[in-house]
């Protein structure tokens, strides 16, 4: 049993490594950092593969998938690659962006296709994508980045329905957590103002749930609970309250 993981070097993607491998998973590790993923993979017991791939970079996922197109072993595919960017939209580095889009959307889409396709000739495997809270939602000073979120969710959805219908043995689903204390903020630059949940507690909800084969998977009660009231608030008010929410980040910058 393998799982690939993307986005392996830190973070969510890091702890849920952690803990496949305790689970009996080998895995394979893709992130930009190799020392990084050394260290990782020498924690790990169990047998470990690791690339520095760069998936913003449409080749580096090409060569990705070349690299693990005879592998029959690989049974789950983690898509945690992603990044965001803080600011008013008309002053956030267009190439900054579109480098989120490649990350955040091309590499996810081209991956969970061609594992989509190998896990139905197979018929078997998991897929998880991991999405955010901002999958829900209009972002105001995170705008491309929440707009990449509703994509990953969106479409995770909707391959969800068509393996309800035609698959048994295949599932897919979307981890949308709130803050997460990972190096998200660092590299959008901002600031946390809510307290957030441990990848460690992130990565052991998402797993546990992926093989329960849940669609849509919120840690955090009180994040559950909000995604249940948010559909009796207006859409402006929404919008408001992010945008302060989002500004606020950005406090000690």
């Amino acid at each position: 049993m393998k799982a690939l993981i993307t986005g392996a070097s830190s973070g969510i993607g890091r702890e849920i490594a952690k803990y496949l491998d305790s689970k009996g998973y080998e895995t394979i590790l893709v992130a930009r950092r190799v020392d990084r993923l050394k260290e990782l993979q020498e924690s790990l017991k169990n047998k470990s593969e690791i690339y520095s791939l760069d998936v913003s970079n449409q080749k580096d996922v090409e060569k990705l998938i070349d690299i693990t197109k005879d592998d029959k072993n690989i049974e789950i595919l983690i898509n945690n690659a992603g990044f965001g960017l803080f600011g008013d939209f008309d002053e956030t580095p267009l190439d900054r962006e579109l480098e989120m889009i490649d990350v955040n959307i091309k590499a996810v889409h081209i991956l969970t296709k061609e594992f989509l396709i190998r896990f139905k000739k197979q018929n078997k495997g998991y897929i998880l994508n991991v999405a955010s809270s901002a999958g829900f939602l209009a972002g105001p000073y995170l705008s491309t980045y929440y707009a990449t979120k509703n994509y990953v969710l969106r479409l995770t959805e909707a391959i969800n329905e068509e393996l309800r219908v035609f698959s048994k043995n295949v599932h897919i689903s979307a981890l949308c957590p709130g803050p997460v204390d990972t190096e998200f903020n660092k590299v959008a630059k901002g600031t946390f103002n809510t307290k957030p949940l441990t990848p460690e507690y992130v990565a052991k909800y998402a797993v546990d749930q992926m093989f329960k084969n849940k669609m849509i998977i919120i840690p955090g009660r009180m994040l559950r609970l909000g995604k249940f009231f948010m559909r009796f608030v207006p859409e402006r008010t929404l919008l408001k309250f992010i945008y302060s929410y989002q500004k606020n980040k950005t406090k000690n910058n």
